[in-house]
């Protein structure tokens, strides 16, 4: 069975996430969700199945619109 990954995702990357957590303490593991919600330019919340692709999309654009922003103002 052949696995399938997400847009810019393969194996190695996916073993370096891997990686990363399990050999975190669990106190790393705490600083980390600490500084994630102390972040302000970002939320967390619950995503309907069905709106994911969609909020995805609208992620995507946001992000390339901020992209094109940036490299007309510098």
């Amino acid at each position: 069975m052949k696995s399938r990954f997400p847009k810019g995702w393969d194996e190695k990357k996916v073993r370096t996430v891997l990686s990363h957590y399990e050999k975190q303490t669990e106190e790393e593991a705490v600083a980390e969700d600490e500084a994630a919600f102390k972040n302000r330019t970002q939320t967390a919340m619950e995503v309907p199945v069905q709106l994911v692709s969609t909020v995805r999309e609208l992620i995507a654009k946001h992000q390339k619109l901020q992209q094109a922003t940036a490299e007309n103002s510098g």
